[in-house]
């Protein structure tokens, strides 16, 4: 394939940056700004026929990520895990490692069919008919260790000429702007679901943030609490109680953050969650009946969680949970500066204090009238008791099930005591990115 500078059309390659500048806007994906970026500068005219570019980015799981688009085959796409210590031979001998050990910004190569290749990267390319190659490394600015570096291959006959180069870096420019934009946003999604919940989270994204914003929801409740925390506290000291509170949440919370569910706030060593649902019977049906199959699958985790503490010389963990159904205020409160977004109203206040009275029932979970019509199945009724705030006298009932031993569900991960969960990773990555030495920073973040 062959182009002239006359081929390239400047009209269509403005339009390439306009593009890349709405899709950073419009909030869209690396992948989505990637490929489309990829596939309208090869419409535009330039003689690209493989760009491949990473990432240092944000992720739970991966230090990098990758792109390789190839104009016969389209765009795949990698995951880079960064193990300390480890320096793989094939990046010790690529170009991006040569930019990075000597500070540059650009490298380019025409690769030559019948000479010796400097990076084993240009005998692959070689075979796929490349002429010309040039990669780069552009930090994403400061003293930051995220950035993106990549190449530009061509099999024109010609090469890049100096125009093709030009255009290529100020679209660049274009690209990596874009791309900070998806990476930091993809951050901010990641910490607002962490320490919000997601449904929270994507609020504050769409600008629910003035003091006041909120609304009211109707949905199934869940209140759950851990027993005897203070005592454990004294036997086991601080950090072996964080533990066990953090094992305890693992096990008994988890099944409440899926499947309809969403836990709206840890407080102290218990826990509220919801189902929210529509206003009539049949949606009620399925947010309690749902809480109730998480209800099971909770009380198999927690069974699971004591049976490893018991073999290890510690005491068991017990619990209370309160079931209801009822209408929630959900919104912001706090200060004028000092915000959160929080679930309050009568029916909070109703689950919470049913979830006092499996103390005094001795039962491990109980419910309202209320959550027991809508979920139906089979009830056993344990009294009636008058809760502070409420006029009427309640019915608390105890499911049969209750009583039943629980499977584990299949969604079940092991608990273990060691490693870190994505939500650390991700916190520990970003403390990095800031406390990072200046020198060469993403040289050290790649080889550190």
């Amino acid at each position: 394939m062959s182009a002239t500078q006359a081929d390239i059309s400047t009209i269509l390659l403005d339009k390439v940056a306009d593009w890349v500048t709405q899709s950073a806007l419009a909030g869209d994906s690396l992948e989505v700004i990637v490929r489309g970026f990829c596939e309208r500068i090869a419409a535009a005219g330039l003689p690209i026929a493989r760009v491949n570019l990473s990432f240092s980015m944000l992720h739970p799981l991966y230090d990098a990520l990758g792109f390789t688009w190839k104009r016969s085959s389209g765009m795949t796409v990698e995951g880079y895990r960064h193990n300390p210590g480890e320096k793989p031979e094939r990046f010790l001998l690529s170009p991006y490692f040569y930019l990075l050990s000597n500070n540059l910004e650009h490298l380019r190569r025409r690769i030559d069919l019948d000479g010796p290749s400097e990076f084993p990267v240009l005998d692959e390319l070689k075979l796929e008919g490349m002429t010309d190659y040039l990669a780069f490394l552009q930090s994403f600015g400061g003293q930051s260790t995220q950035g993106m570096m990549g190449s530009w291959a061509t099999d024109s006959t010609e090469g890049f000429s100096d125009a093709m180069i030009a255009k290529l870096l100020r679209l660049q420019n274009h690209l990596a702007v874009a791309a900070k934009m998806a990476v930091l946003g993809k951050l901010a999604d990641n910490m607002l679901t962490t320490y919000l919940g997601g449904n929270a989270g994507k609020r504050v994204l769409n600008g629910q943030i003035r003091r006041g914003d909120g609304e009211t929801i109707r949905a199934a409740l869940v209140m759950g609490d851990m027993r005897q925390s203070t005592m454990l506290a004294e036997k086991e000291g601080r950090q072996a109680y964080i533990d066990t509170l953090n094992h305890f949440f693992d096990a008994i919370a988890a099944p409440f953050n899926r499947g309809g569910g969403e836990i709206l706030s840890f407080m102290g060593d218990g826990f509220l969650a919801v189902y929210p649902c529509g206003r009539h019977k049949d949606p009620s049906k399925v947010a309690c009946q749902s809480a109730l199959s998480a209800v099971s699958k909770a009380q198999a985790r927690v069974a699971e969680l004591n049976t490893m503490r018991q073999q290890d010389g510690l005491s068991a963990i017990r619990y209370g949970i309160g079931l209801h159904v009822g209408n929630v205020m959900f919104g912001n409160v706090g200060l004028k500066d000092r915000l959160t977004f929080s679930a309050f109203g009568s029916a909070v206040n109703e689950v919470q204090r049913l979830q006092g009275l499996t103390k005094k029932y001795d039962r491990e979970v109980v419910a309202s009238q209320a959550f027991a019509t809508y979920c139906g199945g089979d009830w056993t009724t344990l009294g009636e008791e008058k809760l502070r705030g409420v006029g009427q006298k309640v019915t608390v009932l105890l499911p049969k099930q209750a009583d039943q031993t629980a499977q584990l569900d299949d969604a079940y991960d092991e608990i273990t005591y060691d490693g870190l969960s994505e939500a650390e990773q991700v916190m520990l990555l970003h403390r990095d990115a800031k406390t990072a030495p200046p020198k060469r920073p993403l040289l050290e973040k790649f080889m550190q």
